[in-house]
């Protein structure tokens, strides 16, 4: 039988789709405060939502117990939990069907030795990924359970940014399988665009610090911070400096909106300079989706911010950060490869 057959890219492929979903929702329950709503962790058990008045009002005292519900949300009524219960139970069911995803297919692939040595050891990187993810979650919802009544935002953009890459690193295998040939990597091209991943990577840490700390809704203008003002001057407030870096809402911002820049003027760069190589159609088709995807991208994140973060705004501005990190890696491998 054929090792690294079209099961496994579809496999693999699939993983790549719930991941995305994963992030759609994570965003939705970001948005919703509803990350907070459940205080336990079951794996098992915990696939099924409470049945019946009696399991609804024990999960609503057990919610009672803890900061937020002090903090924000003493008005709420059961229905009113639930409401915010079913994005972060969705939120959990997902992720423990990705697990289930990845797991059983790649023992079924094992043991009917349809996998090379190589791409074991990747799917084992791939499985190590998604179990990180999963602990990073629980790490998360922890922080809002104790004197808090937010999550850190340090690890809510550990959360985020190892889903990121667990995707980035599943379709890279996904391409190696689908692409095998290999051909000498244009470099000047490569490096280029592995720095500007770097850089993307980045702005998406500052982009889950923006989220944490909720700093989307201040200094709602653009291109100036405020009225009259292209640097606030909350932005350095705090001493030592560097918290202004990390912990301060308004140089967060500061910091998403300069690096918005950076992203539209390197992903430019990328599309300039292949002008003068002789690329494949697919390299030509990925550089040119990586400039619609920063333009677009970087237009949603003008809008959310003027807008002060609408569900739905807020949503697709996370979405446009999936897809421009997809497009990147496709191109990435296309002149790595």
């Amino acid at each position: 039988m054929k090792k690294d057959n079209k099961a496994v890219i579809y496999w693999l492929l699939t993983g790549c789709f719930l991941i995305f979903i994963m992030v759609v929702i994570g965003g939705i329950t970001r948005l919703t405060d509803s990350g907070l709503s459940i205080s336990n962790y079951r794996l098992i058990t915990g696939t099924i939502p409470p049945i019946g008045d009696q399991e609804w009002q024990e999960a609503f005292d057990l919610y009672k117990k803890h900061p937020e519900f002090h903090a924000y949300n003493n008005h709420f009524n059961i229905e009113d939990f639930k409401s915010i219960y079913f994005w972060e139970w969705l939120h959990r069911v997902i992720g423990r069907s990705i697990g289930m995803v990845f797991i059983i297919p790649f023992l079924y692939f094992l043991i009917r030795k349809q996998l090379t040595k190589s791409t074991i050891k990747k799917c084992l990187i791939l499985l190590s990924l998604g179990a990180f993810q999963g602990f990073l979650g629980w790490y998360m919802v922890k922080s809002g359970l104790v004197d808090m009544p937010d999550v850190s935002h340090y690890r809510l953009a550990a959360h985020l940014v190892t889903a990121f890459i667990t995707f980035a690193a599943t379709l890279w295998v996904a391409l190696d399988l689908i692409y095998p040939n290999r051909k000498p990597a244009n470099k000047p091209m490569r490096n280029l665009i592995f720095g500007s991943y770097i850089v993307i990577t980045i702005q998406i840490i500052y982009g889950a610090f923006i989220a944490g700390l909720k700093a989307g809704l201040m200094h709602n203008h653009w291109p100036l911070m405020s009225e009259g003002a292209f640097i606030h001057h909350t932005v350095y407030v705090l001493d030592p400096f560097y918290k202004n870096l990390i912990e301060n809402p308004s140089g967060i911002q500061f910091i998403h909106r300069i690096l918005a820049y950076v992203v539209v003027f390197l992903i430019f760069a990328i599309w300039r300079k292949s002008k003068n190589f002789t690329l494949t159609v697919l390299q030509k088709q990925g550089v040119n989706a990586l400039l619609i995807l920063v333009l677009l991208q970087f237009t949603l994140g003008v809008f959310t911010l003027i807008y002060q973060v609408p569900l739905w705004l807020g949503v697709a501005h996370q979405v446009g950060a999936f897809f421009l990190l997809t497009g990147m890696t496709f191109t990435l491998h296309r002149f790595s490869r």
